[in-house]
């Protein structure tokens, strides 16, 4: 279910372009190839994780129909990478996400707990990969990443919101001193 979510904020912050190249997913973890020759900013990283943790929050319930394959895209239900599909197709509607898909989902977008982006890479010409984590697995991802800067904070002698400054002032410092 995330994964729909994700393949829809990916499309309104990147463009309807972005097309799904492949995936993986397990309960809490999604693995989430895309058509991109531009790696993601900071901002669009945001942005994505933004509305589909507004989706989540939303707690929509997630629907599914059968129809006819030209109703569905009548609707504007997307087809993923090429899939051939028969006269009849699943369709799901997760919080904005309108695809079709035959796969196990939860029931409303709440189930999803947590979204989180945990890298963005390129894989092969043209794709680029995303790694999420979903429900507990953000959270601990989260609070792994926010212990590692409390402990940099602590080694630097700053604050967490300072590390960054203290960080680049005591890397210009030993280049001058090695010069």
């Amino acid at each position: 279910s995330a994964t729909h979510l994700l393949h829809w904020a990916l499309r309104e912050v990147v463009g309807e372009t972005v097309a799904q190249k492949g995936s993986l997913v397990s309960h809490q973890r999604l693995r989430f190839d895309y058509s991109s020759t531009q790696p993601l900013s900071d901002e669009q990283v945001t942005q994505i994780e933004d509305l589909v943790n507004d989706a989540i929050l939303a707690n929509t319930p997630i629907t599914t129909e059968v129809l006819a394959i030209d109703e569905a895209k009548e609707r504007g239900a997307i087809g993923l990478f090429g899939e051939k599909y028969g006269d009849e197709v699943r369709v799901l509607r997760i919080g904005p996400s309108l695809e079709l898909c035959g796969g196990t989902h939860a029931s409303a977008t709440g189930d999803i707990g947590l979204f989180s982006i945990l890298s963005e890479s390129g894989v092969a010409a043209g794709v680029r990969r995303l790694e999420a984590a979903t429900g507990r697995r953000a959270i601990a991802e989260l609070r792994r990443t926010q212990q590692a800067l409390l402990a940099t904070a602590e080694v630097l002698k700053a604050s967490p919101t300072d590390t960054a400054q203290k960080a680049e002032r005591l890397l210009a410092s030993h280049k001058s001193l090695k010069k």
